[in-house]
């Protein structure tokens, strides 16, 4: 086997844990918590893994489940940050160095790069994940289209 299919191997693995997780019968929060731990053991240097999520104006974030240190930033008005910016564009958004960021909203003066992948469902935005690393330049381009396959998965639950 090559190292491509091995790839392609964990990724159909990795997604079918967040199914199984995803239907599993506990609450929603529970199985957003699951899976921003399954997601932060199993890539290295995926330092905070979370979920914010669209309150019920639509114009701003909120804290959902995470792992990783605490942040202040619990609401995030839409627009602002990468994930404010998320929100509004609804597209994924990877940094690759966030000190190069104008509109950077610091968590952790050790995040050098993060990506964003927002919650779409029946063409509404309902959340996003979202994931900082310690380490510049952390999410490639197939980590972007995995993820982006995770969120597709978990939209189901909202």
């Amino acid at each position: 086997m090559t190292i491509k299919s091995d790839k392609k191997l964990v990724d159909k693995k990795y997604l079918e844990n967040i199914r199984q997780i995803v239907a599993g019968d506990r609450e929603r929060d529970a199985k957003l918590l699951a899976i921003c731990r399954f997601l932060n053991a199993n890539f290295a240097d995926y330092d905070w893994v979370g979920f914010y999520l669209s309150n019920e104006s639509g114009q701003e974030l909120v804290l959902g489940p995470y792992v990783g240190a605490a942040t202040e930033h619990v609401r995030i008005p839409f627009g602002r940050g990468i994930c404010g910016k998320a929100a509004v564009t609804h597209d994924t958004i990877n940094v690759t160095d966030v000190s190069q960021e104008s509109n950077y909203l610091a968590c952790s003066l050790n995040v050098r790069s993060e990506i964003v992948i927002p919650i779409i469902k029946s063409g509404k935005f309902l959340g996003e994940l979202d994931i900082d690393s310690h380490r510049p330049a952390r999410f490639s381009l197939s980590e972007r289209q995995f993820l982006e396959k995770v969120v597709q998965i978990v939209a189901v639950i909202f």
